[in-house]
């Protein structure tokens, strides 16, 4: 169910949102956080919506999507949407659309929605600040979630996430890589124990998650890391081995291959928005990996 309360107070708002819980049976105890999303547009509006539902079946939570809108506008107006039920996940979707003088002070419009004794969440599904932690929104939340791919520049977009990072920062690239990462790390558990002599990640240019793989390759091992463009593919050289996990761009299905060992095949199909948001959504404590792999990116060689 969908309420449109149009020219409304944060008052009317929160009314509204008791009066619907109450018909409905739910209950604030069932959020176990409250998640504000700041799009840019409509059209990704309805996108980080319909991912922050999907999350909100495994992390319960209370969704503020605020909008800025006609900041030209000659009176402020508030514009509320309240989403409960099938078009609400297994929370409740609050969007808020600001013109005028209130599109410039979006975190005093949500602060009154956040819910009580529960962390806050912000996530940028596009364009994001330079800092997110100095952001406004960003100073009201514990962990703040960007997404380099869906940048204008996705390259500068995560390398610049070095500069702006804070603790509790993250990028939903970081998370497209991690069964990636986990494959990786299982295939050089194994037999022959020896170091890596060099490194190659090879894919889409346009594609921040094989940067900040080839980041944290560099981080990782004292041998030099390229990213190429090319076929979507990472090769790990060893003395007495090669390692290639290779996909096909639009595939789901990826081949590991080793050096006198027969191929494995390993379903791995490129991860998408919702299922990102859910992972980053477990974990609401700093991830230092995440920050050392930033910082392998200045140490990658592009060729």
């Amino acid at each position: 169910m969908i309420v449109n309360l149009p020219d409304a107070s944060t008052n009317d708002i929160n009314k509204k949102i008791i009066s619907l819980r109450e018909e409905g049976g739910a209950v604030t105890m069932g959020r176990v956080l409250t998640l504000v999303i700041a799009p840019d547009s409509e059209a990704t509006l309805e996108d980080s919506i319909e991912a922050a539902n999907f999350a909100s079946r495994e992390h319960p939570c209370r969704v503020i999507a605020v909008l800025p809108g006609d900041q030209k506008a000659a009176d402020p107006r508030l514009d509320a949407e309240i989403r409960v039920g099938a078009d609400a996940g297994a929370g409740e979707v609050v969007v808020l659309r600001l013109a005028g003088e209130l599109a410039d002070h979006a975190s005093s419009v949500v602060l009154p929605f956040l819910l009580p004794d529960t962390p806050v969440v912000a996530w940028w599904p596009a364009g994001s600040p330079a800092n997110p932690a100095q952001d406004p929104l960003g100073q009201l939340a514990i962990r703040r979630i960007t997404d380099a791919t869906n940048s204008s520049d996705p390259l500068a977009a995560i390398k610049s996430r070095l500069k702006g990072y804070t603790a509790g920062d993250t990028d939903l690239a970081w998370s497209r890589i991690t069964y990636w990462r986990a494959l990786l790390a299982t295939a050089l558990d194994q037999s022959p124990y020896e170091p890596i002599n060099s490194a190659l990640v090879s894919g889409l240019k346009t594609e921040p998650a094989l940067d900040i793989l080839a980041g944290w390759l560099a981080s990782r091992i004292d041998a030099p890391v390229r990213r190429a463009v090319g076929d979507l593919k990472v090769v790990l050289e060893r003395p007495s081995e090669t390692v290639t996990l290779s996909r096909p761009q639009t595939g789901v299905t990826a081949t590991l291959t080793r050096t006198g060992r027969p191929e494995a095949l390993i379903p791995l199909a490129r991860r998408d928005e919702k299922e990102c948001l859910a992972e980053d959504l477990r974990r609401l404590d700093a991830d230092e990996i995440y920050f050392e792999a930033l910082a392998g990116i200045d140490k990658v060689q592009y060729v």
